[in-house]
């Protein structure tokens, strides 16, 4: 663990995983989409995170996810892989598969559901990161249904060689500089939400990832140059046509997933936007019409 560096920076997607309509994990269109995100300019991938719905998929299809992203990736840009399970045996277990595979690090949630005190989750990102892959903590509490990992064990993880970023997934982005000002640069902060990069940028995150940077990278890597070259004018320019998108997400809030807008979005453009898995579902005909009405509006 001791000694691993990374320079990971820039606008990362979340890449949806695309299954077929009764369910089956669509690996070559999978492959396909993950080739067309590295083709509109991302900076890296996450793959197998929240919007790759790693949570509907068994350890098979996980590993096998894990293989077909480093492969359609081939090495253009960082893949950083999800392995992160509730249990610490398969999350230990995926980190070795990614890291046999070749991915560039891995994404590992917070243990979810049960609720685990401080104590165990600090134990599992150690056992996880023994494997010596580099490890972005996935701080998520409001899917995972556990407490925040604090600035201040992000930093006690950093120092103990076991974590090499984070995906700060909060309501806030003050955790962002606080991370920054507790870490050195070597510990990378990616804001991880939908509603504030810029100002997650502005207060010193190293990269942008999110499920919305599937439908507008180009957009996204405009907002991240501008803010690379301190260009806070050109940075608002290009965060609007960002924020109508993340607004149309927004209107359908609690009567459709985000992931379900994603791949309508997808679909509008031309593009392959695949399926989710049970009980996720896709948009409705009428949902659909509304989608199209209100992105022609905007």
């Amino acid at each position: 663990m001791v000694g691993i560096k990374v320079g990971w920076t820039g606008v990362y997607p979340a890449a949806l995983t695309h299954f077929t309509p009764g369910g089956e994990v669509d690996y070559d269109m999978t492959a396909e989409h993950i080739d067309w995100l590295v083709g509109q300019g991302a900076h890296g991938l996450i793959v197998g995170g929240t919007s790759g719905e790693f949570v509907g998929m068994d350890l098979a299809e996980h590993r096998r996810l894990i293989d077909t992203a480093v492969s359609a990736v081939a090495g253009r840009v960082p893949v950083i892989v999800g392995s992160g399970r509730y249990s610490t045996a398969e999350s230990v277990s995926l980190t070795e598969h990614a890291q046999q595979a070749g991915a560039d690090g891995v994404l590992v949630v917070q243990p979810y559901f049960q609720r685990p005190n401080r104590l165990e989750v600090l134990t599992h990102y150690r056992a996880v990161g023994n494997v010596g892959m580099p490890l972005m903590v996935y701080n998520i509490p409001a899917n995972s249904a556990a407490d925040p990992v604090s600035v201040s064990d992000l930093a006690l993880l950093h120092a103990e060689g076991v974590a090499h970023a984070v995906k700060s997934t909060l309501p806030t982005v003050n955790q962002i500089h606080e991370i920054r000002m507790a870490t050195d640069d070597s510990f990378r902060v990616f804001y991880g939400g939908i509603s504030s990069p810029l100002e997650g940028l502005a207060g010193g995150a190293h990269a942008w990832v999110s499920g919305v940077l599937n439908v507008i990278v180009p957009e996204a890597v405009r907002l991240w140059d501008a803010m690379a070259a301190s260009d806070l004018a050109a940075a608002r320019a290009a965060w609007q046509p960002i924020a109508r998108v993340a607004g149309l997400v927004s209107q359908f809030r609690g009567e459709a997933g985000d992931l379900a807008v994603y791949r309508a979005l997808l679909g509008i453009m031309g593009r392959p936007s695949g399926a989710s898995r049970a009980p996720l579902l896709g948009l409705t005909p009428d949902q659909a019409k509304r989608l199209e009405s209100a992105l022609a509006a905007a």
